[in-house]
């Protein structure tokens, strides 16, 4: 008899008014895979170490900006911009990554993120004696041909063979100018990177011992 009520009381915590127990949903496992890296030293911008650590410093705000750690000038503290960093940056399935928001006629429309800024004086953007903002190009060209490598549809209308961008091939060097008014000028010196794929895309941006990558991954 006490068997019979042990195991009617086993039942019991198995079947609830006649129906069977829900089975619990299983969460699909989400994996990222690096489709593609690239890297350079910020140490090595240019051959004068003040200019080089300009152009650092203006790599390293412009991820701020652009990943909204900062949106303002009075919120930039260079102490805190150029320790080691981790940011990152994902475009949905047709979204475009502008480098500054004067687009394109054919891009404008689509859901686009960008640096949200201009790269001057009045935005923080440092200055080595030639003009605000001088290593953002660098920056520019290092993304593209991240971009590239993972088969994102790229448009880059102006090339930065100029000057020589250390570290990165010729021909994946950007020549970018904001001017903040939709100008020919600032449409042609921009980089444009489309999510041409049915997943998202996310930049990977890592900075730590004068080291900056870029990966791509996907989910």
């Amino acid at each position: 008899m006490k068997e019979n009520i042990i195991a009617t009381m086993m039942a019991a915590l198995f079947v609830t008014s006649g129906q069977p127990t829900p089975v619990p949903t299983v969460q699909p496992v989400v994996h990222e895979q690096v489709v593609s890296t690239r890297s350079m030293s910020l140490a090595n911008r240019y051959p004068v170490k003040s200019v080089s650590d300009v152009f650092r410093d203006n790599i390293l705000l412009t991820i701020y900006y652009m990943t909204g750690k900062v949106t303002e000038p009075s919120q930039i503290n260079w102490d805190e911009i150029r320790k080691p960093m981790h940011a990152e940056l994902t475009l949905q399935p047709g979204e475009v990554f502008a480098f500054h928001d004067d687009v394109l006629p054919q891009y404008r429309g689509k859901t686009i993120k960008t640096t949200h800024s201009h790269f001057n004086g009045a935005e923080g953007f440092l200055s080595d004696g030639y003009l605000y903002g001088d290593g953002v190009c660098h920056l520019a060209s290092l993304i593209n041909w991240a971009a590239r490598d993972a088969g994102l549809n790229v448009t880059s209308l102006v090339n930065h063979n100029f000057a020589n961008v250390p570290e990165v091939p010729r021909e994946y060097g950007v020549s970018i100018y904001a001017t903040g008014g939709n100008s020919a000028t600032g449409e042609a010196q921009n980089l444009y990177i489309e999510n041409n794929k049915d997943r998202p895309v996310t930049f990977v941006f890592d900075y730590a011992n004068e080291n900056l990558t870029v990966k791509v991954t996907e989910k």
